[in-house]
């Protein structure tokens, strides 16, 4: 496989996104787990508790999809993770922790959402009892949907009694409840958070434009115009917090779902061997590349659209760095 084109592309760009992207990756995450929690980036604790447990899911993303799969798949393809009862799990664990990730984006949204447009529910939502249901629920679910494909695969092959690698079964295109399952596997996610998220920030931002609308003509009433409006302020970081949250999982997960909708209602196989085919592989691996890409970056993208969040950042990264100073000149 690393002879290909193909397969030499791969072959660099996990390497890559695990040597450069994971650490800081890790970094970012781990900043945002020890930051958020003490209450200084003027977040609320819903937030907050949405935005940690994001963090959590997008290392899991990493560390399963990213490192034990493809890295290990390309460079160990023999090691114990490829016996079939460990192939079979790690599948399913990786689509779980990209399940939690799909949902706990959505989830956010929604309940940002209710925060901003829909005042008398918001008292009653958005809690912090509500968040860790929502956000328990969400995970378990997902880990309960993708349980059922530990069940899809079967042992590839056998050697001295040890069953190694995974193949799908037989029977997954030819039972209709597999055939059902697969449909709710690909339409539950992204499809569906991919539409709740365009339909809910929408939405959001389409009432936070008219209520700032309404209050800069009253503020122009009322000869406040020129003056600073800190309602405002906290508007406009709303629309950056929506968009920074989700505006990299509708980018990157665009080609995913063209694949899906290319694959299951064009009814275009990918085991027929033609050239066409083998591009439908390619674009899809390349649609799970920027996934995980996405993965990568999530927390970058929110760091840098926080200045509260970058200034407890680079206090922390000082913190060490005099300690270390401090040792030197003693």
């Amino acid at each position: 496989m690393h002879g290909s084109p193909k397969g030499l592309v791969f072959a660099i760009y996990y390497p890559v996104i695990a040597a450069i992207g994971v650490p800081g990756k890790y970094f970012s995450n781990l900043a945002v787990i020890m930051i958020l929690p003490r209450g200084r980036c003027g977040l609320s604790k819903c937030i907050t508790q949405y935005l940690v447990s994001m963090a959590v899911t997008d290392l899991l993303v990493i560390a399963t999809a990213v490192i034990l799969n493809r890295i290990v798949g390309i460079y160990f393809p023999l090691s114990f993770l490829s016996l079939t009862p460990f192939c079979s799990f790690r599948i399913a664990l990786i689509y779980a922790a990209i399940d939690c990730s799909f949902w706990l984006t959505v989830a956010f949204i929604f309940d940002r959402y209710v925060a901003i447009c829909c005042q008398k529910l918001k008292t009653k939502y958005c809690t912090e009892k509500t968040v860790a249901v929502v956000i328990g629920t969400a995970c378990a679910l997902s880990f309960l949907k993708n349980t059922f494909l530990y069940f899809l695969y079967e042992t590839l092959y056998t050697v001295n009694s040890t069953p190694w690698f995974c193949s799908i079964k037989i029977t997954f295109y030819t039972s209709p409840a597999w055939v059902a399952y697969d449909w709710i596997f690909h339409i539950s996610t992204p499809c569906i958070p991919f539409i709740l998220i365009l339909l809910l920030n929408t939405l959001t931002v389409r009432h936070i434009l008219a209520g700032s609308g309404a209050r800069r003509r009253l503020r122009a009433h009322s000869n406040e115009e020129n003056q600073s409006d800190p309602e405002m302020e906290k508007r406009r970081k709303s629309i950056i917090l929506l968009f920074s949250s989700s505006g990299s999982y509708i980018f990157f997960n665009v080609l995913l779902i063209r694949t899906f909708i290319y694959v299951q209602i064009g009814r275009v196989s990918y085991f027929a061997g033609s050239s066409i085919n083998e591009s439908n592989i390619i674009l899809e691996e390349s649609g799970y590349m920027l996934q995980f890409l996405s993965s990568c970056i999530n927390q970058f993208i929110y760091a840098g659209t926080q200045s509260k969040f970058r200034e407890e950042l680079k206090k922390g990264m000082k913190y060490p760095l005099r300690h270390i100073v401090n040792l030197l000149q003693c």
